[in-house]
């Protein structure tokens, strides 16, 4: 497509553009409205706003962090407690800031964006706020202690930025300094050390990456004793260089694969492999999980300890660090497993953590790495509403809080299954619902940038879905993470085309073990899994009854010149690039509609304010589409940024008005 007749909706903000938008959210409200949407939608509501869910916290010294949002404070508290106040029913809660009021003092939309506190005293932070939910945000420090922003403190305006404390006086910051500053993916390019009551431009410049880099780094390691500085740049999406910065200011390179990730923790190196790595005369594989003395290594000792390697159906999905030990989060068949590895001076220790229950699926949420062996962990299932749980390695675990169930489970249940692709892979999905399924069946995927999807329960879709006797399932599709780089690996560039027959290998799955029909099965996807259903729409149309794209790419010949575009490219390759178009004009959804052929109805949801995947992509292709003759649905939250929707109010409306699509077109 040579010439895009609809680049004009590219425009994001134009007034023509927005008046096109405008029209066909009123269209698609006028459509989806009535009584079962405004109950689906107060359902959603009330889950998302419910007073007895979990407060999920985040330790920083002595006091538990939390940021909580309900119906009387829509865009939330930041706020703080005691362990013993957050083990009872109704803790004391010490509000930090008021977004809300905030908001309405200033006059802007805020969005909470996070905050970093400066250790070891956490009295003072840098505060990240985004008009609407963008991904761009200002940065302002914030006393905690007077409950007040720093007169003249450090401060950023609305800008892509990487921002973190060095000391009391010093930050790192990368931000939108000038041309030049920023990379292709609009990211910072440069990163300098900002000294308190200086003006910016007069930062020290500490390191700078390459203009064609996704973006360049630079970090504090504040560890009691093992103070260190780091920076570093990404070349694309799955490669790094990383170099200490010693006091005087020179740069030591860890020398690790490009393709592996490293981390630094008291004097340990850990190195993850994306690919194999030979070292001297042993090969160690990829996914593997490997651990060195740091500044041995540094020196250039060799000596590599392996930590986990996978097998054919255990993969590594993260670990944790506390103080004295790692906590290795492993993923078999797409179940958790949690081992506790010790080191010692033979060597290495391991056992599994103990006291978790054996549901979907148990992630460490947080730890106190500098002070102890404390670790937090979030158990739930498809099924099983969230249990956190806490306790220190070597001691009892204790129940924190419990989630309340919020569909009745009764008559439901989980299964495995595997598919088979194309290529004679197999594929696993899991199946949530009645044992004997009369209703429709929704089917949800991502596939890329190495996400594993794991079992976790959903308050919103298990009261809109499954109540309404719907069938959930989640395919694990290759381009994720659930068995390790390889799997990913297997659907990077022109081989992405895997990921869509593993998707479409489920589909046909389901209908062949009886467990819906083509007419009945819809999916869904977000994002990555927003391209996803494009293809799904336009390659495998007879497979669907109903299509969700919710912020998604469509156009990949220009997906790379459109916001953060470019730092996908390892993902999906380079559309200037000759051979790599070749290959993506065979997928590209945008290029792949037609008029004359049958689609199955499709919703496309996006957000004027995600300033990470373009809404232009799903505006095109609706625009394309109705050209052709086609009825596409389309829905764009003004507000909301890639979660295309800032506050419970809006998430409860867009998630409702596309269980009300599905419903409608399904049953």
């Amino acid at each position: 497509m040579t010439d895009d007749p609809y680049l004009w909706l590219e425009d994001v903000t134009d007034e023509t553009a927005l008046a096109w938008v405008r029209e066909r959210n009123a269209e698609t409200t006028a459509k989806l409205g009535g009584d079962r949407f405004e109950s689906l939608r107060a359902g959603i509501r009330e889950v998302l706003d419910a007073d007895d869910r979990i407060p999920y916290p985040r330790r920083r010294g002595e006091f538990l962090y939390n940021f909580w949002q309900d119906a009387a404070n829509p865009r939330g508290l930041w706020r703080r407690t005691t362990l013993d106040q957050y083990r009872t029913d109704a803790p004391e809660w010490d509000v930090l800031l008021d977004v809300d009021a905030l908001g309405e003092r200033e006059g802007e939309n805020w969005v909470w964006s996070g905050a970093k506190v400066l250790r070891p005293d956490y009295d003072i932070a840098l505060i990240e706020l985004s008009r609407g939910g963008a991904d761009a945000t200002v940065v302002r420090e914030f006393d905690l202690r007077t409950r007040e922003f720093v007169a003249d403190g450090f401060t950023l305006p609305e800008a892509k930025s990487r921002v973190g404390w060095i000391d009391r006086d010093r930050v790192y910051v990368g931000t939108d300094f000038g041309d030049g500053s920023l990379t292709s993916s609009g990211y910072p390019r440069v990163l300098k050390e900002w000294r308190r009551g200086t003006p910016l431009d007069e930062a020290e410049i500490v390191f700078e990456g390459k203009a064609e880099d996704v973006s360049a780094y630079a970090f504090h390691d504040s560890t009691p004793g093992f103070e260190r500085d780091f920076v570093g740049r990404h070349p694309d999406f799955f490669t790094s260089e990383e170099f200490l910065r010693t006091p005087d200011g020179d740069l030591v390179r860890i020398d690790v694969p490009d393709d592996a990730s490293s981390d630094v923790h008291r004097e340990w190196l850990l190195i993850l492999l994306r690919t194999d790595w030979t070292v001297a005369d042993t090969t160690y594989r990829a996914g593997s999980l490997l651990a060195a003395n740091f500044d041995a290594y540094l020196a250039g000792d060799r000596e590599l300890a392996v930590l986990f390697e996978p097998d054919a159906h255990t993969s590594l999905s993260g670990y944790s660090w506390t103080r004295n030990h790692l906590i290795l989060n492993e993923l078999h068949d797409v179940k958790s497993q949690l081992e506790v590895l010790t080191p010692g001076p033979d060597g290495w220790t391991r056992a599994p953590l103990p006291g978790v229950p054996d549901v979907g699926s148990a992630d460490v949420i947080d730890t106190d790495p500098d002070e102890s062996d404390e670790y937090v962990l979030n158990v739930s299932g498809y099924l099983q509403p969230a249990t956190l749980m806490r306790g220190e390695i070597g001691g009892d675990v204790e129940t924190l809080k419990q989630a309340p169930a919020f569909f009745d489970t009764d008559g439901l249940h989980v299964e495995q299954h595997f598919a088979t692709s194309d290529d004679g892979t197999k594929v696993p999905y899991f199946v949530v619902g009645p044992e004997n399924p009369t209703g429709p069946t929704l089917l949800y995927g991502y596939g890329g940038f190495e996400v594993s999807l794991t079992p976790s329960y959903a308050g919103g879709m298990g009261r809109s879905w499954l109540a309404q006797g719907g069938t959930y399932v989640v395919a694990n599709i290759r381009g994720g993470g659930e068995y390790g780089p390889a799997w990913h690996r297997a659907a990077l560039r022109e081989n992405r085309p895997r990921a869509y027959e593993d998707f479409a290998a489920v589909a046909r799955d389901l209908v062949a073990r009886g467990i819906t029909t083509h007419e009945r099965l819809g999916m869904q996807g977000g994002s990555n899994g927003g391209l996803l259903a494009g293809v799904m729409l336009t390659r495998y149309p007879e497979l669907f009854g109903a299509v969700v794209s919710q912020v998604p790419l469509l156009d990949l010949q220009r997906y790379h010149l459109l916001l953060a575009g470019a730092s996908w490219m390892a993902e999906w390759g380079d559309p200037d690039d000759p051979a790599d178009w070749a290959y993506l004009k065979e997928f590209s959804p945008y290029h792949n509609v037609h008029s004359g052929r049958e689609y199955p109805p499709v919703f496309f949801v996006t957000s004027t304010r995600d300033d990470r995947v373009h809404p232009g992509h799903a505006r095109k292709m609706a625009a394309r589409m109705i050209e052709q003759g086609h009825t596409p649905y389309y829905y764009e939250n003004i507000e909301g940024g890639h979660g295309a929707a800032a506050d419970n109010e809006q998430r409860a409306f867009m998630s409702a008005i596309v269980y009300e699509f599905l419903l409608r077109t399904l049953d």
